[in-house]
């Protein structure tokens, strides 16, 4: 797989091994992929919690869902999700990409 740098994930998703449900990509910082990774059972005031997000390397999120794998070329300002892990991933057409919103 190729080198993408790190990605920022919520320790959740990682540590229970929870499917992706939501992820997006921002404009990426030296080392950072500009992916966000969330399980989608996560409330606001979980996120907002900066002990609550970790850094991570790619192949840690693919090792836990691999349907993420053909949206990682994606663009930076995309957005993705989906209802149930059973499901393809949707482009998310409403999310806010504004600084405030995406802060971790």
């Amino acid at each position: 797989m190729k080198e993408f740098g790190y990605v920022l994930a919520t320790k959740k998703l990682v540590e229970e091994k929870l499917p992706v449900r939501f992820m997006y990509r921002e404009k990426s910082k030296s080392g950072d992929s500009g992916w966000r990774f969330f399980a989608g059972v996560e409330d606001q005031e979980y996120v907002d919690d900066p002990d609550n997000i970790g850094i991570y390397d790619i192949k840690t999120i693919t090792d836990i869902d691999k349907s993420i794998i053909p949206y990682l070329n994606s663009s930076v300002g995309v957005a993705f999700e989906r209802e149930t892990c059973n499901e393809d991933f949707k482009e998310s057409k409403d999310f806010d990409f504004s600084p405030e919103s995406s802060e971790v």
